[in-house]
């Protein structure tokens, strides 16, 4: 019937096969298909066991998806889907009808199965991790063999329950599936689904579309790379492709596809003119069933037979796909003629990447992509240098243009490049198809042709059409790795568990055992047992127990023992403010994210990944930081019960607490919740695809909760994110801001500048110890153990390589505790560095005198191989009697520590706990325990280890799954703190002090076999000698001896001084090791010990038994404390040594340059590279601009065109390499943030007693009631005016004479020194109330319009104005300006037109409001933009104000964009250099001037000039409260009476003031300054007559004829006082009122004075004046400051002056200088000399002052 296959009856029903033959006409355009009578006839063979079909479904799903996406990103046959109903949902997971139909969801409810249906689980494209319930027709579903399905469909929706659905598109639409390829049932129905015994739906076993063949194993050893472009449209398309050669055994024919069965699906661009379409690569095991080959599109053929073993990946096509978008970076620059690199070249490229590689060496993309941009960026240098400007030095200059590769050219070019390297990259070229070259390449492979060769590129290259090609990986250990670095972290956890668990590892056991000549290790170990079983303890030195008898005998025992507790280094107090600096940053930006002001107190939340071991850890440090009694959180009482309310261990039972945390958080809207994410690298899985089994039910916790609507819309909830690898979190879509990101200094840089006196050893300083020129490297492989495991990997083809991996290391640290026990045979059965683990970790403990000793991490990622390793190494300790000489522990994330009762016993010794009940529960607790802990768990979890860390063992670590996070942290266990006193050099030798007489030597850096001379012993008591040339060696190649080892083992070290052993150690297998039997293979890669004559111990002093004193006799030293000086020795995976080893040019290492996280992804080829010199910003900017996430990492969603609103505004990041202290860095802001919180609420106020109380006038008169609200004006006029200075800032000035006051220094107090007047002058905190006034940072809804911000976050329109006035005095007219805001224009008056300003409205004396404050506040200030106390909204309580910030020009622009929406008054460019007096005398000079302005304008209005309001406020910038004093006057006695003094608002006691009757006659009204210290008999008079200062209200229109003095740089406003007093003029201080002066470090003026031991006399030369009587009174000097025209010589002659005393005159000018004598004929009295004129030292631009000094006669 056509059919050339012999096969048998077929028990297919006729109607299967009539479907099936059916359905390939149906789905094949040019394909004839297989005759349905053939098909009967035959019966495939069958390749797996369903068993083993069975246990590799989950990466069939791989596949296909991968194979749909590939589909879909390489131009596939366009499907548009039926667009929705209006209205319906569209939700992914629901149907249209809105109901969930996702399994985690639906699975216990009751769904109704109509008869004949089964449920099944559907695969969404947009839901990979979901399954979505569907009822189907059986009768459409295949058997258990994958038959017998009929076409077409019938199924229901379990959510909403519709029923009928016969087309499966129709379905799809229904339930929201939203496919971009045609929908097929076999694609998207995937699993059967069942009940358990619980009754909850589950997922069951997989719908068998085509048959138990399919399955594919995952260790292959053949890989192809196969690429493909067509009609030059599509970049060369990457497969990878593996092959089992054990597989191959028959011969491979190449035909047509006539009787083979169609093809999967349609092929995208397949046409029957195409010579190759109907062709096929057909492995003869099982023709009928085609090939699950992903991306197949182009001319690749279609694989069918046996292609169980065949895997394909996208790395590669990726790889090329990304090459051609080169161009696109520079569209910005507008470069059409910048063109990606060819297809050719790409492949000619790889083909030299290839060539270049060792055969220990795996391809790594990254390699490949900065290959090809280099490549690229070389053949453009001339238009990057036009567009870049900047050259990379790395590029040599090179034409302009270069010829490119051309098709014809490519196959000679690549053979070329391939003939220099031995045949490890072999050339195929084709002619017609990829299906010729595939042929022949299986055909020399069958052969064993390929035997030296790792790569097989073929190229399909044909001259009117693009190129084909394929790479094919041969190399068995490259193919492994490639493969299994394509499972994802869980599949790897399934694969190892399948073969744990089928006893596929039984065959690696049963040759283990035969490698050993005596015979099974556990009957060797089972007979030293036995033989040992009495006298064990003789044969081992006393074990750590002798500590407890050596302490209970009263020896010396070791005082070194230390656990570190909570404390803080200066980085992590400089860390711990730089966080608080970025909170304060987003506080103070205009955006108003953030109102710290409006908060009280400080709480938090601390999440950490459901490790046990890392809660209790950070349990630990935060019961001993403090923070929560310091916080206020608890109480003094602390219980570990209230403690863990504070972290929160990413587990199922999180939802429950971060819902309290939720709850909080809204009930306390003025507490600052800070949510700590620490480890937050972990767990970056979108909550849209964290469906997993039960074991992982905390993935994609982090997405439901922190990033939940609630988080990021409270104001009041800042979340930080605490990582060591944070560049998972820096994507193109990241939550967070480039300017939220605190990065930990450099310990490089930053030692000195902290004054640390720990050094850090981090991933650089581990890379920096292996390079020439250092002492011993703390990096290391173990050749022998790689040796070994590359020989087993041979042998067990199928196993997996961390099967083999671990099986071996358990094996090594079998034999080597074996061999120090004394089983010296079984040292041929263990490396080098296995041995010099085990030896000085047994021997830790005897060489300290309390039992001390070191820890050796064992990582082992996978869970089961670590449970298995465990009970194997628990057994070997058990029977070789060392259960009490160290621990092993099994470390388990899920699960606490548990150690045996004798350790836990010491340990409570050691760390002095009496707590009968006490375990330990983090590794910390683990300081000093000898013991192996085997460190489990696909990631470290952020678990801190001990500083008896000694030797961390990283060979089992994952090295086929290679991204930057994952391979730094592990690498971060190993992460140190030593003292920086300790240098390396010293730690080397004590290292190697540690290690056996006997141990073998081996170097991991030489490729050539090297025997390691033991150092000679001499007689002299003196310390070894460590030469340079051992020193560049590894440890354990300089041997020394210990000094138990010399007394107790005297004979055995003799024997092997006799025989002078070498050791030597074979990295390579012997040449032609391919035809020698694997056994002999794995004897040469083991360690042999063989004589030799070079030993040092062939010398004369050598060959007699040497004595005990003959050795070094080393003094008994703690284990532990040495290696707690010294950082852990890393031991890793020979490739990932290489990548972590391997540096660019400058220094970067390749590590650096992988993809930095499983969940993202490139966003172009196109990147720079990375550079060592790239700071932590720099790094972070580089990931934030060339990776984007993944669809399954949580910030996928996360975008918006690249706008700013993507970032979260409270949300930080705090990045810092492992175990250097972030913890407690974090914890530090805590406790200063809160201290933050208190302060900003608390401010430090001016509390001072008044001066000069002691020269006050007692006067027994009482001129008012102390109850008086406001002084009778008659009264008050009777009051004297008193001269004396009682403000506390003037303590320093001179004292002002009154004919009233005797002038007696004694009485004066004693001064303190000039300095110290403005550093140390006394203060006290006092919390703000809500009537305080403040500075730029305060933020609050209710001032929120008030300080000048919308809410779209734009600055107010504001509008500058000129205003001029003539003022005689100064000869001049004054030109000042305004700036005033649109919302303030109100308080204006403008012409019309023009708009020019008028004045400034005033209001009426008869005015009242309660809401309105009549008196124009000025401010003038300097220096103080942020700090000055400007925001009043506050203090007025609302109340409408007129507020004007008197400023300096130069200071315009930085005062405006503080305070956007204040008016300002600017002072002419002239007073930019002057003082206070001179910002006084203009706003007094201005008011007025607008005084006079307004009665005009008024009085057209029928308002007498006497009705304008005439007062205006001076206030300083530092009024920061105000208090008024309520007196009781309820007493029996009029006398008697009490007071109490409250906060009480500006608004209160301005309108207070301002409704005082005859207010208008009083000139200067005034408060007291605030003191705690005020007694009752300074408020008993409630009004006074003396100077006021600080915060006045002057009445301009009484003082027009009074004016400040504008030369004034201090006691401006005294001199002002005392002019207003001699006018006549009436000055009232409210004694009941007072104001509250902030302590302001930055801005305003310092004063200087006179020496308060000299007094003054004020006498104004005014007419009129009122001065007191001078008479009687001489004077000892004559100050002559810029006299005015007032001071004549009659006046002067007035006074009295002693002989010799000093004068002093200081003119602008010399001129002036020399009139100013001539006019005041001083000559007559005073003497001068030419030598006593002096003129100041000014800037350029400044006008010099002159001064003439003189002797009176």
């Amino acid at each position: 019937m056509g059919n050339s296959y012999a096969g048998q009856l077929k028990t297919t029903r006729f109607e299967e096969v009539l479907h099936n033959s059916i359905e390939a006409s149906l789905r094949s355009n040019n394909l004839v298909p297989r005759p349905i009578f053939s098909q009967l006839y035959l019966e495939a063979e069958q390749q797996l066991s369903s068993l083993e079909a069975g246990s590799r479904v989950d990466n069939e799903e791989e596949e296909e998806e991968e194979e749909e996406e590939g589909s879909e990103s390489s131009c596939p046959v366009p499907y548009q889907m039926k667009p929705p109903p209006e209205g319906c949902c569209t939700t992914d997971g629901f149907c249209q009808s809105g109901k969930d139909l996702r399994l985690v969801s639906i699975s216990n409810e009751h769904i109704e199965v109509p008869s004949g249906f089964l449920l099944v689980g559907a695969k969404s494209p947009n839901l990979p991790d979901h399954l979505l319930v569907c009822a189907v027709d059986k009768r459409f579903l295949p058997d258990d063999n994958g038959r017998n399905a009929l076409l077409g469909f019938s199924g229901n929706c379990v959510g909403c329950g519709k029923k009928g659905f016969c087309y499966f598109t129709e379905f799809s639409n229904h339930i929201n599936l939203k496919l971009t390829t045609q929908p097929k049932k076999q694609k998207h129905l995937k699993y059967y689904l069942v009940r358990n015994a619980q009754g909850a739906l589950t997922k069951g076993s997989v719908i068998c579309w085509k048959g138990a063949a399919t399955a594919i194993d995952h260790t292959p050893s053949t890989a192809a790379f196969c690429s493909a472009a067509y009609n030059g449209k599509e970049s060369p398309k990457q497969q990878l492709v593996k092959n089992n050669l054990s597989a191959l055994t028959r011969p491979l024919v190449l035909g047509t596809l006539t009787n083979s069965g169609p093809p999967k699906k349609r092929h995208k661009g397949w046409s029957p003119e195409s010579p190759s379409a109907t062709e096929t690569l057909n492995l003869p095991l099982n023709p009928q069933v085609p090939n699950r080959i992903k991306n197949g599109h182009g001319n690749f053929p279609y694989l069918c037979g046996n292609i169980n073993d065949v895997i394909v990946s996208p790395l590669l096509y990726t790889c090329y796909r990304n090459s051609q978008s080169l161009s696109r970076a520079y569209e910005q620059y507008g470069a059409p003629t910048v063109q990606p690199i060819s297809e050719e070249m790409q492949l000619l490229l790889t083909v030299y990447y290839l060539v270049q590689l060792a055969s220990d060496q795996v391809p790594l993309i990254e390699d490949l992509e900065q290959i090809f941009m280099r490549s690229w960026r070389e053949s453009h240098l001339s238009e990057i240098r036009q567009y870049q400007q900047v050259i990379p030095q790395a590029f040599p200059q090179v034409p302009s243009h270069i010829a490119p590769v051309t098709s014809a050219q490519l196959p000679w070019l690549a053979g070329l490049a391939a003939s220099s390297c031995n045949d490890s990259v072999h050339i195929i070229e084709c002619s017609y198809s990829l299906a010729e070259g595939l042929s022949e390449m299986f055909k020399l492979l069958i052969e064993g042709k390929l035997i030296k060769t790792n790569y097989v590129v073929i190229i399909c290259a044909g001259r009117n059409r693009a190129i084909d090609s394929c790479i094919v990986i041969t190399g068995k250990y490259q193919a492994r790795i490639l493969s299994e670095g394509m499972l994802t972290p869980s599949d790897y956890q399934k694969e190892v568990n399948y073969q744990l668990v089928t006893g596929k590892v039984e065959s690696l056991g049963s040759f283990f055992s035969t490698l050993c000549p005596e015979g099974d290790i556990d009957l060797l170990l089972e007979k030293f047992y036995q033989e040992n079983q009495g006298h064990i303890s003789s044969s081992l030195p006393a074990s750590a127990n002798k500590s407890t008898t050596l302490n209970g005998t009263g020896a010396v025992a070791c005082t070194s023992y230390e656990i570190e507790r909570h404390q803080i280094r200066p980085f992590q107090l400089a860390v711990a403010q730089k966080l608080l600096s970025h909170i304060c940053s987003i506080a103070d930006s205009s955006t108003q994210n953030l109102d710290l002001g409006s908060f009280e107190k400080i709480d938090f939340l601390i999440c950490v990944p459901p490790s046990e071991v890392t809660y209790q850890q950070t349990l630990f440090h935060l019961w001993h930081s403090g923070i929560l009694l310091e916080l206020g959180l608890e109480k003094q009482h602390l219980t570990k019960q209230r403690v863990e309310q504070y972290v929160m261990k990413l587990d199922a039972e999180a939802q429950i607490k971060f819902k309290v945390f939720l709850q909080n958080s809204m009930q306390n809207p003025h507490t600052l919740f800070v949510l700590i994410h620490d480890h937050a690298h972990w767990d970056l899985m979108s909550a849209v695809h964290s469906l997993y089994p039960q074991t992982e039910l905390s993935t994609g916790l982090v997405d439901r909760l922190l990033n939940c609507r609630e988080v990021k819309e409270a104001p009041n909830i800042v979340t930080l994110h605490v990582t060591s690898f944070p560049y998972a979190l820096q994507t193109q879509h990241t939550h967070i801001s480039p300017y939220n990101e605190i990065h930990w200094p450099s310990y490089s840089n930053g030692v000195d500048l902290y004054h640390e006196n720990k050094k850090y050893f981090g991933l650089s300083e581990f890379i920096e110890s292996t390079l020439s020129g250092h002492s011993i490297p703390l990096l290391r492989y173990d050749s022998s153990f790689e040796a070994m495991v590359m020989a087993l990997g041979k042998r067990f083809p199928r196993l997996h390589s961390a099967v083999i991996r671990t099986f071996v290391l358990i094996q090594h640290y079998s034999a080597a505790m074996m061999a120090v026990c004394g089983l010296s045979q079984m040292k041929n059965y263990t490396s080098v560095e296995t041995l010099e683990i085990t030896q000085n970790l047994i021997n830790s403990s005897r060489q300290c005198p309390s039992g001390h000793g070191l820890m050796v991490v064992l990582r082992i990622p996978c869970t089961p191989l670590a449970a298995v390793a465990y009970e194997r190494l628990y057994n070997v300790r058990e029977r070789l009697a060392l259960e009490d000489n160290f621990e092993i522990i099994l470390g388990n994330p899920n699960s606490g520590i548990t150690i045996g009762k004798h350790f836990v016993e010491q340990l409570k010794i050691w760390q002095k706990i009496e707590d009968v009940d006490w375990r330990p529960q983090t590794y910390l607790e683990l300081e000093g325990l000898p013991c192996i802990l085997i460190f489990s768990g696909m990631d470290p979890q952020g678990e801190s280890l001990p500083r008896s860390l000694r030797y961390c063992d990283l060979r089992l670590i994952n090295s086929s799954s290679l991204v930057r996070t994952t391979l730094e942290q592990e690498l971060g266990l190993a992460a140190y703190f030593v003292s920086s006193e300790i240098h390396s050099e010293k730690a080397v030798v004590n290292d190697v002090l540690e290690s056996d007489p006997e141990k073998l030597s081996s170097t991991d850096n030489e490729d050539e076999e090297i025997a390691t001379e033991v150092t000679a012993f001499c007689s002299e008591p003196s310390p070894p000698l460590v030469t340079a040339g051992d020193r560049a060696k590894s440890p354990h190649q300089v041997l020394s001896n210990s000094t138990e080892e010399a007394t107790n083992n005297h004979e055995r070290q003799k024997q092997k001084v006799d025989k002078g052993a070498q050791t030597t150690v074979s990295k390579h297998l012997p040449p032609g090791n391919e035809q020698l039997d694997t056994k002999q293979n794995l004897k040469s890669a083991q360690i042999s010990i063989t004589s030799s004559s070079s030993s040092p111990f062939s010398s004369s002093s050598s060959l007699s038994a040497p004595t005990p004193n003959s050795f070094i006799l080393q003094t008994s030293q703690c284990s532990m404390t040495k290696s707690s000086k010294q950082p852990p020795i890393v031991f890793l995976p020979k490739l990932v040594y290489d990548i972590i080893t391997s540096t660019d040019s400058s220094g970067l290492p390749k590590s650096s340059s992988l993809l930095p996280y499983h969940s993202v992804m490139w966003a172009s080829s196109f990147r720079p590279v990375m550079s060592k010199m790239m700071t932590c910003t720099e790094q972070s900017l580089y990931y934030r601009q060339w990776t984007v996430p993944k669809p399954i990492h949580m910030d996928y969603n996360n975008r918006n065109e690249g706008r700013m609103d993507t970032f979260h505004p409270r949300r930080l990041l705090l990045s810092g390499p492992p175990q250097i202290g972030k913890t407690g860095a974090y914890l530090q802001f805590l406790s200063i943030l809160s201290r933050m919180l208190i302060r900003l609420t608390e401010v430090d106020v001016y509390d001072e007693e008044e001066i000069n109380i002691n020269v006050k006038e007692e006067s027994d008169q009482c001129y008012h009631q102390p109850g008086d609200t406001w002084p009778e004006f008659e009264t008050f006029k009777k009051i004297p005016f008193d001269y004396t200075i009682h403000d506390p800032k003037y303590e320093d000035a001179s004292l002002i004479c009154s004919k009233l006051q005797t002038v007696n220094s004694e009485d004066r107090p004693i001064s303190r020194r000039q300095e110290d007047m403005y550093t140390h002058r006394q203060t006290t905190r006092m919390r703000l109330s809500k009537y305080a006034a403040y500075n730029t940072y305060h933020h609050c809804e209710q001032c929120h319009q008030y300080m000048g911000f919308n809410p779209r976050y734009q600055l107010y329109e504001s509008t500058l104005h000129a205003f001029a006035f003539s003022y005689s005095m100064l000869g001049e007219e004054i030109q000042l300006h305004f700036i005033i805001p649109k919302s303030k224009e109100h308080h204006f008056v403008f012409s019309q037109p023009g708009r020019q300003l008028e004045s400034m409205r005033l209001p009426l004396v008869t005015d009242k409001s309660e809401d309105f404050i009549k008196s124009p506040t000025f401010t003038p200030t300097t220096g103080r933009h942020e700090h000055g106390l400007f925001n009043l909204y506050h203090a007025m309580d609302g109340a409408s104000h007129l507020h004007v910030l008197v400023v300096k020009e130069y200071e315009m622009a930085i005062y405006k964009k503080y305070w956007p929406n204040h008016i300002m008054l600017v002072l002419p460019s002239i007073f930019n250099s002057a003082g206070v007096g001179a910002a006084h005398f203009l706003i007094k000079e201005l008011s007025y001037h607008n005084l006079e302005l307004e009665r005009n304008r008024q009085e057209e209005l029928g308002i007498k000039p006497q009705d304008i309001w005439p007062f205006i406020v001076i206030s300083d910038d530092s009024c920061v409260m105000w208090n008024a004093v309520e007196v009781d006057c309820s007493g029996d006695r009029k006398s008697d009476y009490t007071w109490t003094e409250r906060n009480v608002s500006l608004k209160h006691i301005l309108q207070r003031i301002e409704t005082t009757p005859n207010v208008t006659h009083y000139a200067l009204i005034g408060m007291r300054k605030w003191s705690s210290k005020t007694n009752t008999a300074e408020i008993k008079e409630p009004f006074s007559c003396c100077h006021v200062h600080d915060f006045i209200m002057l009445n301009v229109d009484l003082t027009q004829n009074v004016q400040y003095n504008q030369n004034r740089f201090t006691c401006d406003d005294v001199d002002f006082n005392l002019r207003v007093h001699s006018a006549g003029l009436l000055i009232c201080r409210f004694n009941h009122f007072s104001v509250m002066k902030k302590q302001i470090a930055v801005g305003g003026q310092r004063s200087f004075h006179i020496k308060s031991k000299i007094a003054v006399c004020y006498v104004s030369s005014r007419p009129h004046s009122l001065n007191i009587s001078s008479s009687g009174l001489t004077f000892s000097g004559l100050l002559l400051y810029l006299c005015d025209s007032f001071v004549v010589a009659s006046f002067l002659k007035k006074f009295h002056f002693l002989k010799g005393a000093t004068l002093c005159v200081i003119c602008q000018d010399r001129n002036s200088l020399r009139q100013t004598v001539v006019r005041l004929e001083l000559e007559d009295e005073w003497q001068f000399r030419l030598r006593d004129e002096f003129q100041t030292a000014n800037a350029k631009e400044d006008r010099p002052l002159f001064f003439l000094t003189g002797r009176h006669i």
